[in-house]
Formats: structure tokens, sequence, C-alpha cells
């Protein structure tokens, strides 16, 4: 990775912070108060994949009383790596310097949002990390605490990039960075998206800095995760480390 102390850094410009969902209704106005609190300058984009229990109206009546929060209606459930792309796409369209990805259940505490933000003045890309120093979780069975510990080191393992939490959801990019990560090359759609992103951003690269954060599990609703999605990570993190390398054998490009 670049050396980000060797690097000029231009201010950030205004930050979007996307919260995709899917059948959050019970969180999303919860979460979307505590973004306002936290950063009263950031605006929000609510990425609703036609939630069937009625979250893409809350946001709508949300978003007519604060023109700070903003609603992309997309068709349906076409999983997280989806959702994110086009609320991307979205934010660089309407030229916000500073896209952060966050969950809508609150596991994401947005009162950690302005320590990420600070960090990324002197970063490319800055995560919010559960297993640096200072990292933790609370009220996650410890089968939960052992399958995200393991995916976390087996990609960093088997893809060499030197990030702790590699699979971790809660990040801050400056605009140029998505901007050259290739995201019109991504089709990770599950868990394994967040690799995926920081794999790229890792051999790009750019300057990646890890911020300890208290994850919290969801109080309310239920979790989307699930066996395909575990398998999907798995077997598409052992695709890109098998060819990482035969590239590096072979002497070709990295994919």
């Amino acid at each position: 990775m670049n050396d980000g102390g060797q690097r000029r850094y231009g201010p950030l410009g205004r930050a979007l912070v996307i919260i995709p969902t899917y059948n959050e209704a019970e969180n999303i106005k919860p979460i979307v108060a505590r973004v306002r609190a936290a950063v009263p300058e950031a605006h929000i984009l609510v990425a609703d994949d036609n939630s069937p229990d009625g979250t893409g109206k809350f946001a709508d009546e949300l978003a007519a009383q604060d023109e700070q929060v903003h609603v992309l209606h997309r068709q349906g459930k076409e999983g997280l790596g989806a959702a994110y792309l086009a609320g991307f796409r979205w934010g660089i369209e309407h030229d916000y310097g500073v896209l952060v990805e966050m969950d809508a259940d609150g596991s994401h505490q947005p009162e950690e949002l302005p320590r990420l933000l600070t960090a990324l003045k002197g970063a490319d890309l800055v995560l919010g990390s559960r297993w640096v120093p200072g990292g933790r979780i609370v009220n996650w069975p410890k089968y939960r605490e052992y399958i995200s510990r393991g995916g976390s080191t087996y990609s960093r393992l088997l893809l060499g990039v030197p990030i702790r939490d590699v699979t971790g959801g809660f990040r801050a990019f400056r605009r140029e960075t998505l901007e050259g990560l290739g995201l019109e090359e991504v089709a990770s759609a599950g868990y394994c998206f967040q690799v995926d992103l920081a794999r790229r951003a890792v051999g790009a690269g750019y300057h990646v800095v890890e911020v300890p954060i208290t994850f919290v599990e969801r109080e309310r609703g239920d979790s989307k995760m699930s066996n395909d999605i575990l398998v999907e990570a798995l077997w598409r993190v052992t695709a890109w480390g098998v060819g990482s390398r035969a590239n590096k054998l072979l002497g070709r490009k990295p994919s």
C-alpha cells in the first residue's frame, strides 16, 4: 500500500451515509435520527430493496421532513453488494466527496462515525474494525464471533491483505478511491462484497486505515445472514486467492 503519510490529501467534501435496507421498518427511523445527531452535516441515502414491511414508505416520510435524507427505491432484493453499488453510483452522480457504508440495524453505531471521518482526512479508505486493539463486539453468540473472526483471518491470509477486519461493513471511502476500484467489475453480492472492495483497495495501492469500533448485535428485526451468503463468500474468496497466486506464478497482472 502507499504510505498515506507521504501523500497530500485534499478536503473531504460532502459526506453521504448509505444505509441499505430490506425489512428494517423497526430500525430505519431510529438509525436515521442517530446519524443526523452524530454528523449533522452529512446526508443520508436509504437504499431500499422494495421491502414488503414498508421500510421504503417510512424512509420517504423521513425524506419529506428532512432535505438531507434521500431514498433510492430499488426493484427487489438483490443483495447487499448490489445495493451499495447503486448507492455509490447515486452518490458520485450527486457529487459527494465521501461515501459511507453503514448497516440499518444499529450494529454500526453512528456515534462512532466522526472518528472514521476524522481518520479519512489522512487516508483513502477507513474501516471500522472489530478485531484491532480497542475494537469489540457486544451481545454476539460465540459461534457468530468464530465465523466472523475465521472469515476475516481466512480472507486476510489467502488474499494477502494486511487488514484485520476485512469482512467488516462500517466504512468511509473517498470518492476518488471508489472511482479507482473498478466497481463496474464487482460481481459479489453478499457477505464477500466487503472482502472484494478491501482487496481491490489494497491491490490498487490505496492507504487503508482501521479504526476500532464497538459492534452491537441488533435488537430489532432479523439478521440477513444465511448459509447461501456464507457459501458464496467462501468460494469467491478461495477463487480470488487461487487466481492471485496463479497470476503471480505466470507473471500476469492481478485481476
